[in-house]
């Protein structure tokens, strides 16, 4: 007994004495335990970022409330959320899967959005995707993508004119389903809005008779008789009172109560018989109808301009006879010109002239020699037909161009000129010429009568037109010679273009090629393969109306040669149609030399903007086109530089009433 309170004494005092040694060890496993999840976390949070954040470190309280606070059932989450929220792009959520990337700091001021390659199962992370998002292979293909994108968005961006009309055909096709009904309070006789245009009501009323004429059908169509004839009767009305009004000024003071009664009736022809099908379908036929009448009078205006630009007025048909008269009451002793040796001498300067138009050679000469530094070596060469022959010579026996020498000749009476050597004179002796022009009937259809009616002028079934290739065989005795046109006027001294060289070349012109129309395939046909083998369709034009030739040259390369060869390929008028300027171009194509575009200055007789510096400068101005300065549908704002070179008190032109 005694002995074992010894022991448990002993014990005792041991427990004692070991208390006190232990405590320091309790407290160390006490603190163990609780810093173990620190040093785990801290421990694979340095283990991942060896793997280059493989794994996906924990998220922080904010993270987590934004995400449980921002999360929508309608889609993924915004990666603009967060950026407004300061948080990393890795947390992005579409539907319940998510991508694993890294978390950059939540609370980073401007935080790196980078998306990461996706977790391994089980855990595993190789080296292959612990490589930088920097790689190579990475940048490769992110520039692949750029160019696809790239690529993609410029064919969206370079959709061509096929595909919009596809796109909307498509969307026509697709409207045809929607309800037609009629939505709201709007028509198109109705003014929702005040306008303040003075002509505003002579558009209403133009738009009801538009509508009366489609009530006007679907009514008759529907066997809606009583509002049939109440319409046809109110468009009846309308018509009337619209008359040839342009303005508002120009209408009845009746209108008004014509506009409201019209109104009336087409408020009722809606209710009645509105069927947005029939209405659509009415309006497009109106449109293709008044279409094809639009183009139809365009051809008309055409063809009469045309017919116009060749018609002598009045006033100069009176001078040509008065004048014909005159000269064949003439002795014969009296009807020679003088200084008549001066007409094949080749020192003096020589001028071509083709007209059977009187007042317009007038201007020609007289602009000439006013404008000619020495008149005295000046040569006028005229050619006229039989009809105009004795009015040219009379009028220049009586108006002699001062110290010039004149002559006139009669174009019939050149015999050489026949159908056996002229291979367009034997085309338009043809049936077939003849039918092309004098048919009585027409094409009317627009298809059929689309040929280009200015080819059907009647200039061009003159001779005076044609004879500019034959200028060695009309003048044999020159080496060279200035070819004018009867519509030009000349302000300057021609005399330099006589010592402009050539460079071997026969024609000395002003190229027109600055516009595409002036091209040689506005010309010819390069769908013909003689002319696709022989010329290039972007070579540029030049004009016929000053042109200086070479005649030397001329005949060494044999230039009437070649254009007989051409105008006899051309019979059935395949390769260009009838005229001088596209046989001119085949024939003179690459041996035209370009002169100064100062020389010449075209456009009078068409354009309403030529520069007026460019006319002031230019020592030849033409009239080409249909608005010749001797019509009444000539451009005012050119004429008076055709007139001053006109005496309107001469007693010829008084007595003919040819005045401004």
């Amino acid at each position: 007994m005694g002995s074992r309170r010894q022991t448990l004494a002993a014990a005792a005092l041991r427990g004692r004495g070991g208390a006190g040694s232990r405590f320091p060890f309790v407290i160390l496993v006490f603190f163990a335990m609780l810093l173990a999840p620190l040093i785990f976390f801290f421990g694979r949070g340095l283990h991942a970022s060896s793997y280059d954040n493989d794994i996906i470190s924990v998220p922080g309280k904010q993270v987590i409330d934004v995400i449980i606070n921002s999360t929508k059932d309608t889609g993924p989450y915004s990666l603009d959320s967060f950026r407004k929220n300061n948080l990393s792009a890795s947390w992005k959520f579409v539907g319940v899967d998510t991508s694993i990337v890294t978390n950059s700091e939540v609370n980073q001021t401007a935080p790196e959005f980078r998306q990461e390659p996706p977790k391994l199962k089980g855990g595993n992370s190789t080296d292959h995707h612990s490589q930088s998002t920097d790689s190579p292979a990475k940048l490769a293909r992110r520039q692949l993508r750029e160019k696809r994108r790239e690529k993609r968005a410029s064919e969206l961006v370079q959709q061509d004119d096929e595909a919009i009309v596809k796109l909307e055909n498509a969307a026509i096709e697709r409207s045809k389903s929607v309800d037609t009904a009629v939505l709201g309070k709007y028509s198109i006789w109705r003014r929702e809005n005040e306008n303040e245009n003075p002509d505003s009501t002579v558009r209403l009323m133009r738009d009801q008779i538009i509508m009366a004429r489609v009530y006007l059908s679907i009514a008759q169509m529907k066997g809606k008789l009583d509002l049939y004839q109440e319409l046809q009767t109110r468009l009846k009305e309308s018509q009337r009172a619209l008359g040839e009004a342009s303005s508002d000024s120009d209408l009845h003071q009746s209108v008004p109560m014509k506009l409201r009664a019209m109104g009336q009736v087409l408020s009722k022809a809606r209710e009645q018989l509105y069927d947005c099908k029939l209405v659509t379908g009415k309006l497009r036929a109106m449109l293709q109808t008044a279409d094809e009448q639009v183009r139809s009078l365009k051809k008309q205006s055409t063809f009469l301009s045309q017919l116009a630009a060749k018609t002598i007025p009045n006033g100069i048909h009176c001078l040509s006879m008065r004048l014909t008269i005159d000269y064949y009451l003439l002795p014969l002793e009296k009807r020679k010109f003088p200084k008549s040796e001066n007409l094949e001498n080749p020192n003096l300067y020589h001028y071509a002239l083709f007209s059977d138009n009187v007042l317009a050679a007038s201007v020609v000469v007289n602009s000439t020699v006013m404008n000619a530094k020495d008149p005295s070596k000046h040569v006028f060469h005229l050619v006229t037909d039989k009809l105009n022959f004795g009015a040219m010579n009379m009028w220049f026996l009586l108006n002699p161009p001062g110290k010039a020498t004149i002559h006139v000749e009669n174009v019939d009476e050149f015999k050489w000129l026949n159908s056996t050597y002229c291979p367009v004179l034997r085309q338009l002796e043809s049936a077939a010429m003849k039918e092309y022009y004098f048919k009585a009937g027409h094409p009317t259809t627009l298809s059929s009568g689309a040929s280009n009616l200015k080819y059907r002028n009647p200039k061009y079934l003159s001779m005076l037109n044609h004879l500019r290739f034959y200028l060695p065989q009309v003048y044999p005795k020159l080496n060279k010679i200035l070819f004018l046109d009867d519509d030009i006027v000349v302000q300057k001294d021609l005399t330099g273009l006589w010592s402009v060289n050539l460079n071997g070349k026969v024609n000395g012109a002003v190229e027109t090629c600055g516009e595409s129309f002036h091209r040689f395939d506005k010309y010819l046909n390069f769908t013909n393969p003689h002319i696709a083998r022989n010329f290039d369709p972007n070579a540029c034009g030049w004009a016929y109306g000053m042109n200086i030739f070479d005649l030397k040259e001329w005949k060494n390369q044999d230039i009437t040669g070649i254009y007989h060869k051409w105008q006899n390929m051309n019979e059935d008028r395949a390769l260009w149609k009838l005229g001088t300027l596209p046989p001119g171009l085949i024939t003179f194509y690459g041996l035209t030399h370009p002169l100064s575009k100062t020389w010449h200055v075209l456009g009078l007789g068409y354009n309403p903007s030529v520069d007026r510096s460019d006319i002031e400068n230019a020592a030849v101005i033409h009239y080409n086109g249909n608005m010749k300065p001797w019509l009444e549908l000539a451009m005012t704002k050119y004429r008076s530089y055709w007139t001053k070179y006109i005496k309107y008190d001469h007693p010829y032109l008084r007595n003919c009433k040819l005045n401004e």
